[in-house]
């Protein structure tokens, strides 16, 4: 394989964004051959040389792996959880090294999380720039009007801003409740439950359906399945818009 700049392999082996990968080579964090780089026009050869960040050796040859899991409830979205909570490692099996979540799901929302270790394409998902749509099934407290979420699909105002415009209808009641669809181009912390709230009407259920093309479809709680070849074809062309 032919030298590449060393942000885009770091990248490409899950370590960060090419961004972040930019700012720990100037940081002198990085070694290639043992030797500290800081120019950010530095390339190597995958095949070839050592590359570490923070001493630690990077798996240059490792290709990339793409997943989906449908993340129950109850769980947190991190391999490992210091406060001793139960995480989405337990519905993982031995998996390619590197491989991290694609943003996060609160312990209490369940649904569609996406997991790879290609980090190139984990950031641009996840940058406003490219305005990746997420979908969400959501349950909440009361009867909201249409002027309400008429609001939402305006954009309504948050204690970090104002969020943009979210594609929302009710889909229907639940007793004292009411289902409703909500799709957004953010990924704010806990957004989708915060603009419910922000109307008068909090959620009591959260699931999230679908990621850019990718859809939950009936994939069993807490089962994990490779994506196709045609979806993560799908992925990178969604993020590249």
């Amino acid at each position: 394989m032919s030298e590449q700049r060393l942000q885009k392999l770091m990248a490409r082996a899950g370590v960060a964004s090419r961004r972040r990968s930019e700012e720990l080579i100037a940081a002198g964090r990085v070694t290639v051959n043992g030797e500290v780089v800081t120019s950010l026009g530095t390339k190597a050869d995958p095949d070839r040389d050592a590359v570490a960040v923070d001493g630690r050796a990077l798996e240059l040859g490792v290709a990339h792996a793409y997943f989906a899991l449908n993340k129950p409830r109850g769980c947190v979205t991190t391999m490992s959880d210091p406060q001793g909570r139960p995480t989405i490692a337990r519905f993982l099996p031995p998996l390619p090294p590197g491989l991290f979540a694609v943003g996060r799901l609160d312990m209490d929302t369940e649904g569609l999380l996406l997991i790879t270790n290609d980090g190139e394409l984990a950031a641009r998902l996840l940058h406003p720039r490219y305005h990746v749509p997420k979908t969400y099934r959501a349950v909440v407290a009361g009867r909201p009007s249409d002027a309400e979420l008429a609001r939402l699909r305006r954009g309504i105002e948050l204690d970090d801003g104002p969020t943009q415009p979210a594609e929302v209808e009710a889909l229907g009641p639940r007793d004292d409740r009411t289902e409703a669809r909500i799709t957004i181009r953010e990924g704010r912390k806990r957004q989708v439950r915060r603009m419910f709230s922000a109307i008068g009407h909090p959620v009591t259920e959260l699931e999230r359906t679908a990621f850019g093309p990718i859809e939950l479809g009936d994939q069993p709680r807490g089962a994990l399945r490779e994506l196709t070849e045609h979806e993560v074809t799908a992925l990178k062309e969604v993020a590249r818009s």
